[in-house]
């Protein structure tokens, strides 16, 4: 179900608000995720497609946050790196079953909601917030 990028790109994140001000390079990034480094230059490609991170290239290039910390909330990392539903997916079960036949609906009503009420829950932290936790 959790396929781990929310905590890689939370991770980026963090190391690049903690240090602001410097460019980090990928291979710096990925010793502290311990991932490879072509699993964290796809993750910061995403997040700087969508603002959250700039970067430099050549010598005495990397990256950095795109925007202040305390304008990032964590419920905007997520749905950047997310595309499942919080609770996973339905399966297809049997049509001439009473349950097969009604019960996606239900589940789809249900994911949704869980969905919300992450998304509500992270959207009051800011990058900020949680990188205090580490300073």
């Amino acid at each position: 179900m959790n396929n781990g990028r929310f905590a890689t790109a939370l991770h980026l994140l963090t190391l690049l608000r903690l240090n602001r001000g410097e460019l980090l390079s990928s291979d710096y990034m990925a010793g502290s995720v311990n991932v490879n480094p072509a699993v964290v230059r796809k993750e910061l490609s995403n997040l700087r497609d969508h603002g959250l991170v700039t970067s430099k290239e050549g010598r005495g290039g990397g990256y950095s946050l795109g925007k202040p910390a305390t304008q990032i909330h964590l419920s905007e990392v997520y749905q950047l790196v997310n595309d499942t539903h919080v609770l996973g997916r339905s399966n297809e079960p049997n049509p001439e079953c009473p349950v097969g036949r009604q019960i996606n609906g239900h589940l789809q009503e249900l994911y949704c909601r869980a969905d919300e009420a992450l998304l509500n829950q992270l959207g009051q932290l800011t990058l900020e917030d949680f990188g205090r936790k580490l300073d």
